[in-house]
């Protein structure tokens, strides 16, 4: 038995935050601990990219690099095999770093 639960980093665009709660609540249920986006900004919140500046985007871009290194693999969650230009780059550094890599939407 390990001495401490596997550690998931689920990656994937924001606009699917109703998929990554999910997502989460299933590794949760299963004893895994989860670390993931801690800002959502959804497509129909008109005003979410006035409420982040370019500075904090790139600070929470940095971030979650952070939370891939804690992880031991990484989630990516893409409805519909969508991957954007963001997650491209955490599955990039997931990769260059070892890190396993899965999909909820293989295709």
């Amino acid at each position: 038995m390990p001495d401490r639960p596997e550690i998931v980093c689920i990656c994937g665009s924001t606009r699917f935050v109703d998929e990554m709660s999910a997502a989460n609540r299933d590794l949760t249920f299963a004893g895994v601990i989860v670390v993931a986006p801690g800002v959502f900004r959804r497509a129909e919140d008109h005003e979410a990219d006035e409420l982040i500046t370019n500075e904090q985007k790139t600070a929470l871009d940095a971030l979650h690099l952070r939370k891939i290194d804690l992880a031991d693999r990484v989630l990516v969650v893409n409805p519909g095999g969508y991957v954007g230009e963001s997650t491209s780059r955490e599955i990039a550094y997931a990769h260059a770093t070892g890190k396993p890599i899965s999909f909820t939407d293989p295709s």
